[in-house]
């Protein structure tokens, strides 16, 4: 299979940057993207984006670091679509801040977001998966996940126990022909690192579509195959070497 035409795929915080770069390749090919978000106005602004360019998307909004809410959304989109066929675990946040100034909350809302927000879609996506006979979990860490660099705490642990958690979701969800795969993301020419670092020269970051593309390859891998773990970064990356 070289496509994803006809398949039903949710992108949990893909209202902008790396998440709207997925859910624009994918409905290009054909797919039924369904956004997810916290912030409803970034919904709209892409589904409405997909839908002026003929393609299907429809975006619902989710806090990935609500139990209730995660699974009470996904409930609703198999309501209305009848079946979800993979989920892209995008959505992230992150407090650039030293140990001494990030608070325990602060700590503690980025790990709920970008690692324990995984795991509950994860884990409410889980008996549709096995009832559908298939299913393909991507979640989406970094170069974070590999190395580390100062102000960086509350990440550095959320991206590196995303990363674990996917290899052994990889590891325990093959037996139901279930697939997981950790894409490992360079940075990015996204608002997640220029509204934070707005003086990173842009050459040294990818196009957020590059990555899609990769997300779209490994959903794109034939039945009996699947890629565990995959690494994406610019030719110019200065966080890996």
């Amino acid at each position: 299979m070289n496509t994803v035409n006809g398949k039903v795929i949710l992108v949990t915080g893909g209202g902008q940057g790396l998440g709207a770069a997925i859910c624009r390749t994918l409905a290009e090919d054909g797919a039924t993207v369904i956004p997810v978000d916290v912030k409803p106005k970034n919904l709209e602004k892409i589904a409405e984006e997909i839908k002026s360019t003929g393609g299907n998307c429809e975006g619902f909004q989710m806090n990935v670091a609500d139990e209730n809410s995660v699974t009470e959304v996904i409930d609703q989109i198999i309501d209305k679509y009848g079946r979800i066929d993979a989920v892209i675990n995008n959505a992230g946040i992150d407090y650039t801040m030293s140990i001494d100034e990030i608070t325990n909350n602060q700590f503690k809302q980025v790990i709920d977001v970008n690692l324990v927000g995984p795991f509950n879609v994860s884990k409410a996506i889980y008996s549709h998966f096995i009832s559908n006979g298939s299913g393909h979990i991507v979640n989406i860490a970094s170069t974070a996940s590999k190395r580390a660099w100062p102000n960086a705490s509350a990440y550095h642990a959320s991206k590196w126990g995303l990363l674990g958690l996917s290899h052994a979701l990889h590891a325990e969800l093959r037996k139901d022909r279930i697939k997981v795969t950790a894409v490992v993301a360079g940075g990015m020419q996204t608002p997640f690192i220029l509204e934070r670092f707005p003086d990173t020269p842009m050459d040294v970051l990818q196009d957020p579509k590059n990555v899609a593309e990769t997300v779209k390859f490994v959903l794109c891998m034939p039945e009996g195959s699947v890629i565990p773990e995959v690494m994406v970064v610019p030719m110019k990356e200065t966080s890996w070497p």
